[in-house]
């Protein structure tokens, strides 16, 4: 079985003795196996699974999460002073967070729009997405595929017999696919430590039938199944969604320019604080003692007192500090030259660049994103997928429990990109040219409408029970009321 400790082995055995890659290629691969009888045969199988996984896999994961936490372990470990009493500043910068914060803002700063062209099921999802406060979840979903790679999610029918989702902890859950090309899912798996009983080991086995509950040691030594339950979803319940092909994080490929950023900063300010303590140099016999420039340094007065050579004449003295030059301006220019390399490779704009802010168009604002953009229609496809699996197990629960059924592939699932839009200028070129709108495309256009149909009907609704929409006088009431009178 697996150690824990095997994690920089496993970079030694891959790359050679002394690797400088950060992670190997096992922190980041997807696991596989023949079949779910296969794995679910012998608990010693899915115990070495998941040692792995705490093995290989989570270092990496707990290394992305506390980039982006601001934890940055490389400038906050290690010895970086060779001498015990200078300054020994250790400057972190969250490139991480401000990336992935970015791309999150970006691609689901306006929620994600999920319709469906049947009324009765459009308004079903509706409702269950809003009691799952799907916009959120989403969000959440976007935010960490973007820091760890990948995200997961979880589907479970609750004790008031709704369905619901919510995101699981990408550090300790995983995702089997059979060994096909299809790599389809035949397991998810997720463990915890058991906060009530120490030295034990919890681990959750999903299938598309069944819930496993393992319990065992906290290195899996003896694991064994403690209960099982059934699921109605009639597939894996845990979903995987993948940031790119390659499961790598956002700002994953820049942490080693993030370190140099933070190891330039961090020596600028420990100049900054050396300079301050710089140690005195006086040149020349001066009849001066310790304790007698001690007391000079205190008042901030240093006053030199000469000795007369053998000729009568005096002695020269001189007094200055010595410190390590610093080139400031080359300093500052290299920690720009990094910080866009950040921003180019991340595919994010620098603020600070001067170029990139004022009042533009959003298509104006689209060329300057153009390399964002690519990304952000590979994200959008990956998780448009995941996002259909998602709807696909709730269709099966919801054909089980005869409330209604769809067909997902008749979803209609829309992204906006978060960006300022010059729709003013639109529609009046628009309005010039004698053009017109419906009112269903005119509500689309607002952000904070989440479905114009159901804006329109609500529209027509208060319009009829308006006071204002009955007639003052009605004219064929009261005509049939004289014909009646006539006769």
């Amino acid at each position: 079985m697996v150690k824990v400790n095997d994690f920089e082995q496993a970079k030694d055995i891959q790359y050679g003795v002394g690797s400088k890659q950060r992670f190997p290629d096992s922190a980041n691969t997807h696991y596989t196996f023949p079949s779910v009888d296969d794995l679910l045969s012998d608990a010693d199988q899915i115990a070495e699974m998941v040692q792995h996984h705490m093995s290989y896999q989570k270092p990496r994961l707990l290394t992305l999460r506390n980039y982006f936490k601001g934890n940055n372990t490389t400038i906050l470990t290690g010895k970086r002073r060779k001498e015990e009493h200078v300054a020994d500043n250790r400057a972190t910068h969250n490139f991480a967070k401000y990336v992935s914060q970015f791309v999150q803002g970006y691609m689901v700063g306006i929620p994600l729009k999920t319709t469906y062209p049947e009324e009765t099921i459009n308004e079903k999802l509706r409702d269950m997405n809003r009691a799952n406060d799907a916009d959120e979840h989403n969000s959440e979903l976007i935010l960490d595929q973007s820091i760890y790679g990948r995200a997961y999610e979880i589907l479970y029918r609750s004790q008031d017999d709704q369905i619901k989702f919510t995101t699981l902890d990408a550090v300790s859950t995983f995702v089997v696919y059979d060994d096909t090309v299809e790599m389809l899912p035949i397991a998810g798996i997720r463990y915890m430590d058991n906060q009530f009983r120490d030295n034990e080991t919890i681990v959750y086995v999903y299938t598309a039938k069944r819930i496993y509950i393992f319990k065992g040691s906290q290195n899996l030594d003896n694991i064994k199944l403690d209960r099982e339950q059934e699921h109605s979803f009639d597939g894996v319940p845990i979903i995987e969604y993948s940031n790119n092909k390659f499961r790598q994080g956002d700002f994953e490929d820049v942490l080693n320019l993030i370190d140099l950023y933070d190891s330039a900063q961090s020596d600028l300010a420990n100049y900054s604080q050396d300079l301050n303590d710089a140690m005195l140099k006086i040149v020349g016999n001066l009849e001066i003692d310790a304790e007698e420039a001690r007391d000079m340094k205190e008042k901030n007065i240093l006053f030199l007192r000469t000795e007369p050579t053998t000729t009568g004449t005096s002695t020269q003295a001189d007094a200055g500090y010595i410190y390590k030059q610093y080139d400031v301006a080359g300093s500052e220019a290299y920690k720009d030259r990094i910080a866009n390399d950040i921003h180019m490779f991340t595919a994010t704009p620098n603020m600070n660049d001067e170029n990139f802010g004022g009042v533009q168009s959003g298509e104006a604002m689209k060329y300057k994103l153009f390399l964002l953009e690519q990304k952000r229609a590979t994200k959008e496809r990956l998780f448009k997928k995941s996002l259909r699996d998602r709807y696909r197990l709730i269709n099966n629960i919801m054909r089980v429990a005869a409330e209604g059924e769809f067909d997902v592939n008749d979803l209609t699932i829309t992204f906006t990109e978060n960006l300022p839009e010059n729709i003013a200028k639109e529609m009046e070129w628009f309005t010039g040219a004698g053009g017109r709108l419906s009112n269903e495309t005119m509500l689309s256009m607002l952000t904070f409408v989440e479905n114009p149909q159901e804006e329109i009907e609500k529209i027509e609704e208060e319009d009829k029970n308006s006071p204002l929409s009955q007639p003052v006088y009605d004219f064929e009431a009261n005509e049939q009321e004289e014909v009646s009178h006539n006769e």
